[in-house]
């Protein structure tokens, strides 16, 4: 008889973004005469820029050409997108990445959550709390997070390390020593970061510990600080202890298209393995590469029509994050975030629970927001609001919650 991974029965509800889903559908239908303003989920709504389109387009054609079509992309994507990757993202920046440690994929929240299958099981992972919900619920379905404290919101066997305004949101190294550490700057969801010398300190430790980082820069795009990394590997020493997750969704607007791409350098070796081989292995046993138009559309990113036109739509979404910024602050919340990333953090009012806060702004202002403790123990009496929406309902949902 069939038996299945019981693991996913440990998963405590549904996915953060399903439940709220749910909740925004059953509102809508029982007040159909409310406008609801969206500013909960990370879903970009600017259209694709006329440069990516135009390459898109140019793509399309050549697939309708014998000459010129294209089956199977390469295990790790087309050099051409691996190549402009290095240039434009890393040697830049004055990082030294190749292109055969660059990993091509649909997006990065996949690959969040499959890293982890190149890990033993009784390796201890440690998360920044809050976390984007990815990084642990892919390790409770592999059967490495050990039991759930559902009053705690905790797993037994995942280290958190807390970041909360008590600490500037900034991380503490845990008392004790994890194996693999999930690393997100800018931060989904907190909208803060921390400096170069500090992420240098992380990347210290890692190799003292013989620990892997596992670094989510989704948003560096959105850094407009200098002394803020916009990759690991500008500190010395991250290629011997470091993965870097990467993703075209924030960036240039493909949460629509799916398209990211994963580091894995060569000096990656545990237990006399090399990382990049066992992805290398896994990527192309268990994935047919993200489609030849999509990278190419990716490769148009890099373009300088493209990098102007993305610029704009960058400051577009920071416009609207200054807007909640200031609008929160004047009316008397207390706010972090919305300076290196789309997101604003929020205290909640009046001693609310994140979720009591959720209720509150939808049925008294009729806006989406995402409650904290969605993303863990150290996010409740928090909340999350991005600037992904339009200019104009930003506006709007900003004074329907200062009216409140």
């Amino acid at each position: 008889m069939l038996k299945v991974n019981d693991n996913y029965q440990k998963l405590p509800g549904s996915y953060l973004f399903s439940t709220i889903g749910k909740k925004v559908a059953a509102y809508t239908q029982a007040n159909p005469d409310r406008k609801v303003i969206r500013l909960g989920i990370g879903d970009v709504t600017q259209p694709i820029a006329p440069a990516i389109i135009a390459a898109m387009h140019r793509a399309v054609d050549e697939m309708g050409k014998a000459e010129t079509f294209h089956g199977y992309a390469p295990d790790l994507g087309y050099e051409f997108l691996r190549n402009a990757i290095v240039e434009n993202d890393y040697r830049a920046r004055g990082c030294e990445i190749t292109a055969d440690e660059i990993f091509v994929s649909d997006g990065a929240k996949c690959d969040s959550g499959n890293i982890q299958e190149l890990f033993a099981l009784d390796n201890r992972i440690a998360v920044t709390d809050p976390v984007y919900p990815v990084y642990v619920d892919s390790n409770v379905m592999a059967g490495r997070t050990g039991t759930y404290d559902e009053g705690a919101g905790v797993w037994s066997d995942v280290i958190y390390m807390p970041c909360t305004m008590e600490n500037d949101f900034v991380p503490a190294f845990p008392k004790e020593t994890p194996d693999v550490i999930y690393l997100c700057f800018p931060n989904n969801p907190t909208g803060t970061t921390i400096t170069r010398k500090q992420l240098q300190t992380w990347v210290d430790y890692a190799n003292k510990n013989g620990a892997l980082i596992i670094y989510d820069a989704a948003y560096e795009a959105y850094i407009s600080e200098e002394d803020v990394a916009h990759s690991i590997y500008e500190c010395e020493g991250a290629r011997t202890c470091a993965i870097e997750l990467r993703s075209f969704s924030k960036n240039a607007g493909f949460t629509g298209v799916r398209l990211g791409f994963t580091v894995v350098p060569k000096e990656l070796v545990f237990e006399g393995q090399p990382l990049n081989a066992m992805w290398a292995r896994r990527h192309g046993t268990k994935y047919n590469g993200a489609p030849y138009i999509v990278q190419r559309a990716g490769e148009a990113v890099y373009s300088p029509e493209g990098k102007a036109q993305l610029k704009e739509q960058v400051a577009t979404y920071m416009k609207n994050a200054h807007v909640i910024y200031g609008g929160l602050k004047e009316a008397g919340y207390t706010v972090f975030g919305g300076i290196n990333a789309p997101y604003i953090w929020l205290k909640t009012p009046d001693g609310m629970t994140s979720w009591e806060f959720f209720d509150f702004l939808l049925e008294k202002a009729n806006v989406v927001g995402t409650p904290g403790a969605g993303f863990g123990p150290s996010g409740e009496g928090y909340f999350r609001l991005t600037a992904f929406g339009s200019y104009e309902n930003t506006v709007e949902a900003l004074e329907r919650i200062k009216a409140l």
